[in-house]
């Protein structure tokens, strides 16, 4: 699962597409994260990032991921569930403790809980902060997954399936943490202070190179909005959404 630039639109219901739903586990579709109800906006502490400075970029990213535990915290208390903080590995390499961290900087790694994020050279040279700060939002929307049993319940189904299958069905896990990070930020975003607007980050999103395992910009990009337009994990579940918002 790794992050990177992740259509606008409303949050509105999705129409269940009977073949997206046919066999799934209801820990997919009726989890009890989508139950978790409207967060409050929430202030936290996000330090500046100097250009040229890992050791800025590390402050950040600490930040956030602070930002992102306590978030996280709140929304499984407010279903009965425990929530755990993943491991946080930051680096300047390209190795990791779940192996080799690739071009996007960031994954998540589910067996050891850890995320791990490389500090790129793009962002020393050109800090883009709301970037910077989407490898936290995003990898712990795969933290989230892991913790509700999503992971573990795309993984099994990802082994039985087709290969055209297996790309459906990691494009709904991706989405789906597109869309737990669009939620994050609609209650933390005046804290990141991304100096752009949502929208100019959506157009951003949408605008991105086209990933295999993530799919369509186009569609990152509306799961991404999905959530922050709805405040709510009920606006996440990409495993019943029709087959066109999961390519």
């Amino acid at each position: 699962m790794v992050a990177g630039l992740a259509l606008s639109g409303t949050a509105s219901a999705e129409t269940t597409s009977p073949a997206a739903a046919t066999g799934l586990p209801a820990v997919l579709t009726k989890n009890k994260i989508y139950r978790s109800g409207t967060p409050s906006p929430q202030s936290c502490a996000i330090p500046e990032i100097r250009t040229g400075s890992a050791a800025s970029v590390k402050v950040f990213h600490r930040a956030m991921a602070a930002c992102a535990n306590r978030f996280w915290a709140a929304r499984f208390r407010a279903i009965g569930l425990r929530y755990t903080p993943p491991k946080l590995a930051i680096t300047t390499g390209s190795n990791s403790v779940c192996g080799r961290i690739t071009s996007n900087g960031a994954q998540y790694c589910p067996q050891q809980r850890t995320i791990a994020i490389r500090i790129m050279k793009r962002d020393l040279r050109d800090p883009f902060k709301m970037n910077i700060a989407h490898s936290v939002a995003h990898e712990w929307g795969h933290h989230v997954q892991e913790l509700t049993g999503i992971l573990d319940a795309q993984n099994r189904l990802f082994w039985r399936a087709s290969r055209t299958g297996r790309t459906t069905l990691s494009h709904r896990l991706e989405m789906q943490a597109e869309c737990f990070a669009g939620v994050f930020y609609r209650a933390t975003l005046d804290s990141v202070d991304p100096g752009i607007t949502w929208s100019q980050w959506i157009n951003a999103v949408r605008q991105a190179g086209e990933s295999k395992v993530h799919g369509k910009p186009r569609n990152l990009a509306y799961w991404q909005d999905r959530g922050f337009d709805g405040a709510s994990a009920r606006y996440c579940n990409t495993w019943t959404a029709p087959g066109g918002r999961v390519t």
